[in-house]
């Protein structure tokens, strides 16, 4: 690259804020027509190296926008504002593929951006850049409280807004995989609703065996929750993912003390719906554990225990009885869960029944069953352990990079113009009640 009077700056703008804003990264002072690499890494809480990068070629100022310039190659191509991010995979592929996930969500994901010359493909990380920069990316806004719950059975983590409420709130199901899963409550309480991050999965008993929760323990949280002095009581909502989602449709529609104002549903099923206890779920899966099958790579795909849908309405949530407003999101390329056939028949249901008008399905094309917060990097398959057995075995989620992040993004900002629209009196901002 030919010299200039001035070194090469790279800005990231805004280079702190939340996970789910967009940022623009720009490189100024380059000779013009360059050829550069812009390159992302970031190392993950699991202690993993995570990487994007693209290449792009300065205009006549010596100018590289990514929110403007296409990206000739590399992780991405095309003009992808935040695609350094959602485009982001492990940095040595031949390590078991994990997920990315933020579990303290305390410290803020660190990204260091840098610029190489030239179009690079191979070991980017380990060459000098022309110049670099630092952005820090948080799940939690300023004043926003965590604090762990473990009261009356429950056990989870409050994230409340600053200010004395009362606020709107959400009870968050997360998926099988249980633990602390705390990243999109401590994200919906940085948009102003007290969020409850409740662990249900992974518990054992005095014999040390897994131990499921029943109607109770959830009904119990939601409860909790409710009485919550920051809370607004009559403006609650359920939130599901995975797993949370047949709990939440099941209590939703059964439960006399689960009362939500709206439901939010991601990459779930109406199928075999919560109606006593988890260990009933459990058991209807392994009567279908023959209909597992595996790709070409021996990596696990379950979708099909879950099909063909039933006919029986026995099997399925009675989505007839739900009076309040669902939102169901899924990917058309889900390989862990039937999400959008089951998002079909539930339609089905609930027209027939007359309360379709309560419904709103987004389905997404070549997007999987990780649907996470936006610019979250996707992941196609991943090692994942197996509660009962405490085995790893290779898991196929589903999706491909580029539409799965666009989902990701858009099913967010729906998601909160819904709980908007239906926790806060469509206020322009979420304010206390």
């Amino acid at each position: 690259m030919a010299k200039t009077e001035s070194s090469p700056l790279l800005s990231v703008h805004p280079s702190t804020c939340l996970v789910d804003e967009k940022f623009e990264v720009e490189v100024q002072h380059l000779p013009a027509d360059s050829k550069i690499t812009l390159h992302a890494l970031i190392h993950s809480d699991d202690g993993d190296d995570w990487e994007a990068f693209g290449h792009y070629t300065s205009d006549s100022s010596g100018t590289v926008k990514v929110s403007r310039d296409k990206s000739l190659g590399g992780t991405f191509e095309g003009v992808e504002a935040m695609a350094l991010l959602w485009s982001m995979r492990p940095v040595l592929e031949s390590k078991p593929v994990r997920r990315f996930q933020k579990n303290n969500v305390l410290t803020p994901v660190k990204v260091v951006f840098s610029v190489h010359e030239g179009h690079l493909a191979k070991g980017i990380r380990h060459r000098t850049p022309l110049t670099s920069a630092n952005a820090e990316r948080w799940y939690v806004a300023p004043d926003v409280q965590r604090v762990e719950v473990a009261k009356g059975g429950l056990k989870g983590t409050l994230f409340t807004p600053p200010g004395s409420g009362p606020f709107p709130a959400v009870l968050d199901l997360s998926g099988w995989q249980g633990g602390h899963v705390e990243y999109r409550s401590a994200l919906l309480a940085s948009h102003g609703y007290v969020s409850l991050a409740l662990e249900y999965m992974g518990f054992l008993n005095a014999e040390g065996k897994l131990q499921y929760k029943d109607n109770t323990y959830f009904e119990t949280a939601f409860t909790w929750l409710k009485k919550h002095p920051k809370v607004c009581p009559d403006k609650v909502a359920v939130m599901g993912m995975s797993l949370g989602v047949f709990v939440a449709l099941g209590l939703t529609a059964n439960s006399e003390i689960m009362k939500p104002k709206c439901v939010v549903c991601v990459s779930g099923s109406h199928i075999i719906p919560l109606k006593g206890s988890l260990a009933d779920v459990h058991a209807a899966m392994q009567q279908n554990i023959e209909k597992m099958r595996f790709d070409e790579k021996k990596r696990i795909i379950w979708r099909d225990l879950l099909l063909p849908i039933p006919i029986d309405p026995s099997k399925k949530a009675e989505m007839g009885k739900i009076k309040c407003p669902v939102l169901l999101i899924a990917g058309e390329d889900d390989q862990n869960c039937p999400a959008p056939e089951s998002a079909e028949d539930m339609k089905k249901m609930m027209e027939k029944a007359g309360n379709g008008h309560l419904l709103t399905v987004l389905l997404y094309p070549g997007t999987g069953h990780l649907i996470e917060p936006p610019y979250s990097p996707h992941v196609r398959f991943s090692d994942l352990k197996l509660l009962e057995t405490k085995t790893k075995v290779v898991n196929v989620w589903g999706g491909e990079t580029a539409p799965h992040g666009r989902a990701q993004e858009e099913s967010w900002q729906k998601t909160l113009a819904f709980l908007e629209e239906h926790l806060c009196d469509n206020s322009i901002e979420v304010t206390p009640c």
